[in-house]
């Protein structure tokens, strides 16, 4: 799952490298369309419409699983573009031709990013550029990308399965180095489902990045057969991170895991 960013707001995607296709959470889209304060119940609202009327955009509709507000990976409604435009017309907004146009430069985007990858490091700095992000934040953000692809394209080595398997490697190393899991390190931001990274001050993203580089050079050392040795290897890699986290506390006297979120961290208000 990535996200992608629609004035100041995000909807969560995914790409699909068979069919070579985007696929949008029909709830995010809905959300920026209508602005409803229950676009969950507007959803339903207008599926029971849409099934009614015979649509053919109904029966297209399908579930993919996506990060949902309390961390999980939960099965979502999802629409490719051709079903997304499909959808655009049957919610009366004043958002709808602008969001077509992003819709269209969204796809464009990406078969420009698989000719040359460089790309997508140029769009993330273009979209965090226009969410207000300083530029040391944003230079540490994307160097977190890379280390986070590096270990992901390690763990594909080994064996483990995107999904499920991801999530549970990566609160394993997230609660090793901040001694909180993702779900509580994103209640201590009081977020819901916004993106963890997103809202790190650059000490976290850099102890973060330690943690899921040393995991990933524990890996490649040892060579884990299975999945519990890939857990192991995610456990020792975050107590690199620990052990450096508490250092730095110990000389600053000042916590590392931050309450900040990116609202503060936007306007410069990084004093973690």
């Amino acid at each position: 799952m990535s996200l992608q960013v629609f004035k100041q707001q995000e909807i969560r995607s995914h790409w699909d490298e068979n069919q070579e296709k985007w696929y949008f959470s029909v709830i995010d889209v809905v959300t920026v369309l209508t602005e409803s304060q229950n676009p969950r119940r507007y959803w339903s609202d207008l599926k029971i419409k849409l099934q009614k009327e015979g649509s053919e955009l109904y029966e297209k509709i399908v579930q993919l699983k996506m990060q949902s507000p309390d961390g999980k990976m939960r099965l979502t409604d999802v629409a490719d573009t051709e079903q997304v435009f499909r959808l655009i017309q049957s919610i009366p907004s004043p958002k709808a031709e602008p969001f077509k146009l992003w819709l269209a430069q969204v796809g464009r985007e990406r078969l420009d990013e698989l000719q040359d990858p460089e790309l997508t490091i140029e769009r993330a700095l273009r979209d965090y550029q226009r969410l207000g992000y300083s530029d040391d934040w944003i230079n540490q953000r994307l160097k977190s990308i890379e280390i986070r692809k590096e270990l992901t394209d390690e763990w594909k080595r080994t064996g483990v399965q995107e999904g499920q398997q991801f999530a549970v490697l990566t609160n394993i190393l997230t609660k090793a180095w901040s001694g909180k899991t993702v779900k509580e390190y994103k209640q201590h931001k009081g977020l819901k489902k916004e993106n963890l990274r997103d809202n790190m001050t650059n000490t976290e993203l850099i102890l973060n990045m330690l943690a899921e580089a040393s995991t990933k050079d524990i890996s490649h050392a040892i060579n884990p057969e299975n999945f519990e040795q890939n857990k192991q290897v995610a456990q020792q890699g975050g107590e690199v991170a620990h052990t450096a986290r508490v250092a730095l506390e110990q000389r600053t006297g000042q916590k590392v895991v931050s309450e900040l979120s990116a609202k503060q961290l936007r306007i410069g208000k990084e004093k973690s």
